[in-house]
């Protein structure tokens, strides 16, 4: 059976795993307020996710 004869580097293995990078998340447009919000995010101006107020914003 094949053995490695060496460890493999942190340089290497970095390298090797460097083309599965993150993509930027998906932005999508509030229902309410039209602000850029990320999916699956409850609205940070208004407050709401899907339609729904499920959070109360406070103004200070």
């Amino acid at each position: 059976m094949a053995v490695p004869k060496r460890k493999q580097s942190n340089a290497r293995t970095g390298s090797r795993r460097s083309h599965h990078a993150k993509k930027p998340r998906q932005l999508t447009f509030c229902t309410k307020c039209s602000t850029a919000v990320p999916t699956h995010v409850v609205c940070p101006n208004c407050g709401t996710y899907m339609g729904r107020k499920v959070m109360e914003i406070v103004e200070s």
